[in-house]
């Protein structure tokens, strides 16, 4: 394998069981909270994040998507750029707090929130993007092991605070669960912005806030339409056929999704590098690399579709009515591939400062999702919304590649083996949803499960036959770098 892809591989395979090991860890745990919490107190306690998530949007400035161009713009000054950075977002965040302790009683009564909580979410949000900025940072300067350890540690203490206070504020439990979640990430903000001051020793920089600025406040609305293009769906489905379907729909999805841990992983590992190789104008060693993750991306795609009927009873040994929301899964899958695929597209633009290009992409995305489940949800029911869903995503895969190839001129990725692969995982993961059955169905549901994993292992056996070169070099790298150097320990 050739060695500048290592740095790629390393990361790559460490993101992505660090991912998975967390996201076992809110499995594994998530009954506890529902045995702990009433519906409602879940509820408020899961609302009060989309809250996090909603205002972070606005008072970070989403100056983070600066990050991996800055690396490559202030490589010798990049602790400077860092410390600045987190300058401008809490001294911004610190303003809205100001304002929202003036407003406090009104904010209370918007967004359904006592007080005291209006407070902390606003001092939260103060201190909260700099443990962003950690992680970016330590992305970028390839210390995997630092960015896994945050992460860890975030996930482990979040768990047991959560318990903790749940118990000590027993009349009030989803306060404890709120404090609970927050605490960690609020502790590890204030360690992290003391240390990025005091490596950068910057706080305010004109011209950094200014770079940063450019890139961030474009990206604004492009972070609100992701918000409103993973939310609508839901809310329309409650609206127009009810909350049992937005409950399916929510479980379904759910499961699909996890697919994003693994594709997320890859994706983050792969930004470092690829921003270094094509600032080098390294574009073919960029399109070598990257025909492997397309393949590896539509693997993992037809291995969630296929696994999906028997996962979700294991998730809901009890829950007979949820195995239903099967059906979900395939279509969003498939979406959740092509926003791995878009966000290629995505690197490019980031690369070249053209977030205008991405916010509006994004905006128009969620117009077509809104658009299509008007038209659809009311005739084919929730359902619907997992196919709608997938064709926004393609949308802003065709749109992103537009606007790459022809407004930016630029000729990065091996386009027609991207979309083609696009095209191939669609007709797989179709065969396979073809023989779904339901548990209903008795003496027919015994045999699709045959079908579905004789169909993919026959499939990956003639991807194994195929690519047996890029496996062998694959399993050599590992062995050479883990398994050897295990032994020598």
């Amino acid at each position: 394998m050739h060695n500048e892809g290592k740095p790629v591989l390393k990361s790559g395979i460490w993101y992505t069981i660090s991912s998975v090991a967390i996201r076992a860890v809110a499995i594994i745990t998530s009954p506890i909270y529902t045995a702990m919490l009433t519906t409602s107190d879940y509820g408020i306690a899961n609302t009060f994040n989309s809250w996090i998530e909603i205002f972070n949007i606005f008072t970070c400035l989403c100056v983070v998507y600066s990050i991996g161009r800055a690396k490559i713009d202030f490589s010798d000054r990049f602790d400077e750029y860092m410390s600045s950075l987190q300058g401008l977002s809490s001294s911004f965040a610190a303003i809205v707090l100001l304002f929202a302790v003036i407003f406090r009683k009104q904010i209370s009564a918007w967004i359904g929130y006592e007080v005291p909580l209006v407070i902390i979410l606003f001092v939260y949000l103060v201190v909260y993007p700099s443990v962003e900025y950690m992680l970016q940072k330590c992305r970028y300067e390839y210390r995997y092991k630092s960015n896994i350890l945050i992460s860890l540690i975030t996930c482990i203490g979040t768990v047991v605070f959560s318990i903790l206070l749940m118990l000590l504020f027993n009349d009030k439990r989803y306060f404890g669960k709120i404090l609970g979640s927050i605490l960690t990430t609020f502790l590890l903000g204030v360690w992290f912005y003391i240390r990025l001051l005091k490596s950068g020793k910057k706080f305010y920089n004109r011209e950094y806030w200014t770079y940063a600025l450019k890139f961030g406040l474009p990206m604004i609305p492009h972070a609100l339409a992701l918000v409103v293009l993973a939310q609508i769906d839901r809310i329309m489905i409650k609206g127009i056929c009810g909350e049992s379907d937005a409950g399916l729909y929510i479980y379904g999805y759910g499961f699909a999704t996890l697919l994003m841990i693994f594709t997320n992983a890859i994706g983050q590992a792969w930004l470092p590098w690829f921003n270094e190789e094509l600032h080098a104008e390294h574009r073919e060693s960029i399109r070598y690399y990257q025909k492997k993750l397309v393949l590896l991306g539509v693997f993992l795609t037809v291995g969630f579709v296929t696994v999906a009927p028997e996962a979700l009873m294991l998730l809901a040994p009890r829950g007979r009515a949820y195995w239903i929301s099967k059906w979900v899964v395939p279509p969003v899958a498939l979406g959740a591939l092509a926003q791995y695929f878009y966000t290629n597209y995505v690197n490019v633009e980031l690369f070249h400062k053209k977030t205008p290009i991405i916010a509006a992409s994004s905006i128009l995305a969620a117009l077509v999702n809104f658009a299509l489940n008007l038209i659809f949800i009311p005739r084919f029911g929730y359902i619907a919304a997992a196919y709608t869903t997938f064709a926004s995503y393609l949308f802003l895969m065709l749109f992103h590649y537009i606007a790459t190839r022809f407004v930016l001129k630029e000729k990065v990725y091996a386009d027609l083996f991207m979309f083609c692969a696009m095209i191939v995982a669609t007709a797989l993961v179709l065969v396979i949803t073809l023989v779904y059955r339901n548990v209903t169905d008795g003496e027919a549901y015994r045999y699709t499960p045959v079908l579905r994993y004789g169909f993919m292992i026959v499939t990956l056996s003639i991807f194994a036959i195929v690519k047996r070169h890029d496996i062998m070099l694959l399993f050599d790298y590992i062995k050479t770098r883990y398994l050897k150097k295990g032994a020598k320990e």
